[in-house]
């Protein structure tokens, strides 16, 4: 994904992949097609970061999963903007017509942010669940993700509210518990200690994450799905 001169940022930095160890740690992995579907975290949208390769981490991930098997089919759903009732309703279909052996689910958070989530909680896992129980009966390892979750958004509206923190980490814990119930492979970024070094994990916007969250994001990733392959 790029020369090592053109990303020493990232393959120094403590929290991402060293050059080549996603090539090691995705070695003989069982997966041909792999499927995207969620919001603007799934789509891709993220802001450049001197010294770390652009691609989002759904994409990063892709195209390591590739390096195995050079014909991995992949679809990526994903858009902006949408809440899981959405996602739910505009790429569930898709993406099982797609028949995924693995599929990444990232979703909740447009959810979680408005005001008064806190009510509607219960109603989005089972949403959520409704988008992850047919892609496992299916067949798809189904991967979930407990996003980033900064101390505080001062860039955010203020009619999103002070809480806006809060109701984002209670969104993460509610995914991990979620994901432990239904058995996927889950990715807890929630409370990185990347997040606790001060330094900046998001874009211009001050929500969502810059490339070296993104490269994060993918390494977590990437040492997950290893974990799988060796069945630990």
């Amino acid at each position: 994904m790029g020369t090592d001169s053109m990303l020493i940022a990232e393959i120094s930095d403590p929290f991402c992949l060293a050059a080549g160890e996603a090539q090691a740690l995705l070695a003989g992995h069982p997966w041909h097609r792999f499927a995207i579907l969620g919001d603007s975290v799934a789509e891709g949208l993220t802001e450049p970061v001197d010294g770390y390769h652009p691609l989002a981490f759904p994409d990063r991930v892709r195209v390591e999963l590739a390096r195995h098997r050079p014909g991995l089919e992949h679809r990526n759903l994903g858009r902006r903007n949408l809440r899981a009732a959405e996602v739910l309703a505009t790429q569930l279909d898709p993406a099982l017509a797609f028949r995924p052996d693995l599929a990444l689910v990232i979703c909740g958070a447009n959810d979680a942010m408005r005001p008064g989530y806190e009510s509607r909680a219960d109603a989005v896992d089972a949403t959520l669940t409704a988008l992850i129980r047919p892609l496992q009966d299916a067949g798809a390892r189904v991967v979930t993700v407990s996003l980033f979750v900064m101390p505080d958004y001062p860039s955010m509206p203020a009619w999103l509210g002070p809480a806006f923190s809060r109701r984002m980490r209670l969104l993460g814990r509610r995914t991990t518990a979620l994901a432990e119930t239904l058995g996927t492979i889950h990715v807890d970024l929630a409370a990185h200690p990347a997040i606790g070094a001060g330094d900046v994990l998001t874009g211009a916007d001050g929500l969502h994450g810059n490339a070296r969250s993104h490269a994060i994001a993918a390494a977590e990733m990437i040492r997950r799905l290893s974990r799988e392959i060796q069945g630990a």
